[in-house]
């Protein structure tokens, strides 16, 4: 079963590859030195063997007058660990000389040696090991004789088996060591996390404003901070959009309501002529009316903001489209004497009822707010991937300190002409909600008294619709 903490399953991660990595040094360690022991014992016997060899094709040794070997018993005679056994010419390979004590024979045929020194490991009875080399050499008579060299590996044996034993006493403390170490690694690299796991505590619908510290962070854990206090803040501003949003939406259904209820109670208060109760049925339809197009328009903000599945999208003619808006409307304009100019072409990639009612929205306050007797200019215009439909009109303007709001859902600059010119305030939301469905933006351009234009920009290029929530 796997730790639950994440601080656990790091130190025990770390502290299992310490341990491996312990281990594998500590085999390597006993490799390493069995083969430097190997090395030492085979350059030993092999320069002792050559002094022996030195000797022997020297001083001409017979087997009476063996007392002239004494030279040779000497390179021999101070090594405890070393026997020496010479043998005389075949066929009798009569043993002339013999140093040091050999506990057993090597497990060799003597008539094997050749000119080249040869090596034999063998283990006595005993158990001790042993290191054997053999040579045929000739003496300076011409004959030969055959020299076995033992070299006794007990004290090899005897420091590979205290390494053992001091590395397996040494490794627990070490494993213990590593263990600690890692632990106390795991908990030093993730104390960081605290601050993500307070400031998680903390924050609530009702409280969003907590953020993560950035001092002192690893920079992975940098980012990560980043990350959620970039998205905190944007929970933060929708959370106060929804709740700005509700109560512009309360405030604005008040009032109908409002006016709904006190004309049924003064109406039911006393008797009337049906004509009274008439003209009261066709307020009340008006404000109810006016209920429907608020809410009317909240649903299409809402189905905009967040499409769950939209139509592809097809080439639109911005000219097209605007002609038939423009005919739409072209009975209120002509109610105020307004003439609508359309000039340019070009064709973005969209939803063809949604550029309309983008269209729509802007031409109908354009003509709310143009005087009579003027014109209306729909330009159309197309700069490398850059499509941009401008409407323009004359009027009294709007003042510089209105146009960073003029987008959010039921901004009025004047909010009591609105409401009496039938306006719900979600006109201009709702194009920029379509605009930026299609990869665009709506701009605005006022001077008090002057022209006032909103422009549509699209980038001409093949945007995809979302297929998911935004």
């Amino acid at each position: 079963m796997r730790p639950a903490r994440l601080s656990s399953r790091l130190s025990l991660s770390v502290a299992m590859m310490g341990m491996v990595l312990a281990l594998f040094l500590s085999a390597l360690a006993y490799l390493s030195l069995v083969q430097q022991l190997d090395r030492i014992a085979e350059q030993t016997l092999e320069e002792k063997l050559g002094q022996i060899r030195h000797g022997i094709a020297d001083m001409g040794i017979r087997p009476e007058l063996g007392d002239q070997a004494h030279n040779i018993r000497d390179l021999v005679r101070g090594h405890d660990n070393m026997s020496l056994t010479l043998y005389g010419p075949a066929p009798q390979f009569q043993q002339l000389l013999t140093v040091g004590n050999l506990s057993g024979n090597p497990p060799l045929d003597i008539r094997d040696a050749s000119a080249s020194m040869r090596l034999e490991r063998w283990r006595s009875a005993e158990g001790k090991s042993f290191l054997t080399a053999y040579q045929l050499i000739q003496r300076s008579d011409g004959s030969q004789i055959r020299a076995l060299l033992s070299l006794d590996r007990s004290a090899d044996q005897a420091l590979l088996g205290a390494y053992i034993e001091s590395t397996l006493i040494a490794l627990p403390l070490v494993l213990i060591l590593i263990a600690t170490g890692a632990w106390w690694i795991a908990q030093r690299g993730l104390s960081s996390l605290n601050q993500f796991r307070r400031v998680a505590s903390l924050v609530s619908t009702q409280d969003l404003s907590h953020r993560i510290s950035l001092n002192n962070l690893p920079l992975e854990l940098k980012e990560l901070a980043n990350g959620i206090n970039y998205m905190l803040h944007r929970l933060d501003s929708g959370v106060q959009q929804l709740s700005k949003f509700s109560d512009d939406l309360a405030h604005e259904l008040r009032s109908p309501i409002t006016n709904l209820i006190g004309k049924a109670q003064v109406t039911l208060s006393r008797e009337r002529p049906p004509e009274e109760y008439k003209a009261v049925l066709e307020n009340c339809t008006e404000e109810l009316g006016r209920v429907t197009r608020i809410v009317s328009d909240m649903l299409f903000l809402a189905h905009v903001s967040h499409p769950a599945e939209l139509t592809p999208f097809e080439r639109v003619s911005l000219h097209e489209e605007a002609e038939k808006v423009a005919d739409l409307f072209s009975l209120n304009a002509e109610e105020k004497d307004i003439r609508l100019r359309i000039s340019g072409q070009a064709s973005v990639c969209g939803d063809r009822l949604m550029i309309q009612r983008a269209i729509s929205n802007l031409l109908s306050n354009a003509i709310r707010h143009t005087p009579a007797h003027s014109a209306i200019e729909i330009e159309i215009s197309a700069n490398n991937n850059n499509v941009t439909l401008a409407v323009s009109n004359p009027g009294a303007g709007i003042a510089a300190e209105h146009l960073p709001k003029l987008f959010e859902r039921f901004y009025r600059v004047d909010r009591g002409r609105s409401r009496a010119d039938g306006g719900t305030g979600l006109g201009l939301a709702i194009v920029r909600s379509i605009m930026g469905l299609h990869q665009g933006k709506v701009e605005v351009d006022s001077t008090i008294g002057g022209i006032t234009i909103f422009r549509l920009c699209f980038q001409d290029t093949q945007p995809t619709p979302p297929t998911g929530k935004q």
